[in-house]
């Protein structure tokens, strides 16, 4: 027990540092694709390429002074980032990055992976709703009324389009029999990618993932030609950061999860487990950058229509027609 319990810890300690890195590569990655999809260069000042760039970034952040406004709820106002940042990292905590590794020269093995819960798609699930709370107790603590517009943008969002995405993830729920990650990838090795017999859950589940993860076209929660920068319009500083990086890491694991979901996670041919995963959650934060920097971002009113009126049906209808096909197919 306590072998197991150090090996969980140093688990997750190795995929806090090896997240937050990705995370800052990331940065870097997004504002040069970014930078040749609007033909110019993007960051290659500081550093070989730029490569240095997420560093200054961090450096300027952490010397700038973060206040708390005069009509803010200090404690809450504190506390919203945490809350935002903690979800979106535990969340992460459950993706399956391949089987049983060993440590070279000892008889220590461990599960490339932190857990395998029965229930962990509801748990990432859950833990996506709850980080949604931070941006709500950010706006409404800020004691600014462009910051409580941002946080009710945010809740209302959540609300739209969480049914859709829900629907669309039973549908893979429904294939696999099981709602373990492991399992679900273990059923797409031993039959098809789910992404095959389940394209509209999966074209439902990505557009409700940009929602989700408040990317734009769907980032009507901090729109500056709106709501100035919505519920994060009263912080500076690392609570600025800690928002920003929760948003970020919102999208790594929504990437991670469309990779588990429906190509299959950590299985390929030829190349080692974490490295598909890599690829295949790479790709899809690819869909995301590419959507930010072509798409115009839509009205609020269009966003809701969206949601209940075209990803609700859609995902209801996959959900019916995966049922009819496990049943009778």
């Amino acid at each position: 027990m306590v072998d197991g319990f150090f090996i969980t810890a140093i688990k997750g300690f190795a995929l806090v540092n090896l997240l937050m890195g990705f995370f800052a590569i990331m940065t870097w990655v997004e504002r040069r694709l970014i930078g040749r999809f609007q033909v110019r260069l993007g960051p290659n000042r500081v550093g070989p390429y730029g490569l240095l760039q997420p560093i200054a970034d961090l450096g300027k952040l952490l010397r700038k002074q973060s206040v708390i406004p005069a009509g803010a709820r200090p404690r809450l106002y504190l506390l919203a980032p945490f809350v935002s940042l903690t979800c979106a990292i535990g969340a992460f905590g459950l993706m399956p990055f391949g089987g049983v590794a060993s440590v070279p020269g000892t008889d220590i093995d461990f599960h490339l992976y932190m857990a395998d819960s029965n229930v962990a798609l509801l748990f990432v699930a859950a833990l996506g709703s709850l980080g949604f709370y931070g941006l709500l107790i950010g706006g409404w603590a800020s004691g600014s009324k462009y910051s409580l517009l941002g946080g009710m943008r945010a809740i209302a969002q959540l609300v739209s389009y969480e049914v859709a995405f829900t629907l669309a993830v039973i549908g893979v729920v429904i294939h696999a029999g099981s709602l373990s990650f492991v399992d679900i990838v273990q059923q797409q090795s031993d039959w098809v990618w789910f992404i095959v017999p389940q394209f509209l859950g999966f074209v439902v589940f990505m557009i409700a993932a940009v929602a989700e993860s408040n990317r734009p076209p769907f980032d009507l929660a901090e729109a500056d030609g709106e709501v100035v920068a919505g519920y994060h319009t009263e912080y500076g500083g690392m609570r600025f950061a800690m928002f920003a990086n929760a948003e970020f890491i919102n999208a790594i694991t929504l990437s991670a999860l469309a990779a588990v979901l429906f190509l299959g996670g950590p299985s390929g041919p030829l190349l080692p487990g974490p490295l598909w995963m890599l690829l295949k959650a790479g790709f899809f934060l690819f869909i995301f950058i590419w959507l930010r920097a072509t798409t115009p971002r839509v009205r609020f009113d269009q966003l809701m229509s969206l949601g209940w009126k075209v990803l609700l049906p859609a995902a209801t209808l996959n959900l019916v027609v995966t049922a009819a096909f496990v049943v009778y197919g």
